[in-house]
């Protein structure tokens, strides 16, 4: 399967299932602290990017500089900018990136991955989220790992907010990663496949021990690129954990719902008994 679901063997847990492992610098410390994601509606790379970067007040120059330490010598921009959906004020990624249709092997979103200047954690974490997103898309397509072809989720951006956010849950090291059940929509989507059912069949690919709840609006709510990240990261499943609440950040992503914002809660704190 691709992303999360896999690869490594899944452990059940109080509330829901533990996947991959970031290794933290704080490991078998109480002032870690636990980073926990409310998603309502919106679960991506850029989601994951904007909500880490803004719980940890990540100055503009420390983010360019990891910006250049993922992709060197590329004309690429990231900010964090307020946003409001529904007059209710929030974050979102905004992004000027090189327009160029590109499919890629695993082996070439490896080989940049690895090129980068990141930690080696941090690669690792980028490479197992990849490495899953091509097994989940070999199962859809019967085809092997190797032989896949990225369409969106081997973009620039992908690429780039993957190992951005993955470098920036290293240097986090949270003790733990609590998630909502994550919200699953119904509709369509557009892709280079064509018109699909939601959820996509390499998401579909990556949901066996994914707690899901069901989402009033229609349309895609999660990537299969957020599922892998999932999947590849420390993470539990369940409800807001006990902690004193530190920073919080209301995160939306870009899709547009008729009838809902397009968003996720995320919060950090310490433990407290």
């Amino acid at each position: 399967m691709s992303d999360k679901t896999n690869q490594t063997p899944e452990h059940d847990h109080e509330h829901g299932a533990h996947h991959g492992h970031v290794h933290s610098q704080h490991d078998g410390k109480t002032h870690a602290p636990i980073l926990t994601i409310r998603i309502h509606s919106a679960f991506s790379a850029p989601v994951l990017l904007t909500g880490l970067l803004v719980l940890t007040k990540t100055s503009d120059e420390s983010r360019n500089a990891l910006l250049k330490s993922v992709l060197p010598g590329r004309d690429i921009t990231l900010e964090t900018v307020r946003q409001q959906v529904n007059h209710i004020g929030g974050w979102t990624l905004k992004s000027d990136l090189p327009h160029v249709h590109e499919h890629r092997s695993l082996e070439d979103v490896n080989a940049l991955i690895l090129a980068s200047s990141v930690s080696e954690a941090a690669k690792a974490l980028a490479l197992k989220t990849f490495v899953l997103l091509a097994q989940a898309e070999a199962a859809v397509h019967d085809a092997t790992p190797e032989s896949v072809h990225f369409h969106e989720v081997g973009s620039i951006g992908n690429i780039l907010a993957v190992t951005m956010s993955a470098e920036l849950l290293v240097r986090l090291a949270p003790a733990r990663i609590v998630v909502s059940p994550v919200p699953m929509g119904e509709g369509e989507i557009h892709c280079a496949h064509g018109v699909i059912p939601v959820p996509a069949p390499a998401t579909l690919a990556l949901l066996n021990g994914i707690p899901v709840c069901a989402f009033s609006g229609k349309g895609e709510t999660v990537t299969p690129t957020g599922l892998a990240l999932l999947h590849a990261m420390d993470v539990t499943f369940g409800p807001w954990p006990c902690m004193q609440v530190q920073e919080k950040a209301l995160i939306y992503g870009h899709r547009v719902f008729n009838d809902a914002p397009n968003g996720a809660i995320f919060a950090l704190g310490s433990p407290f008994s």
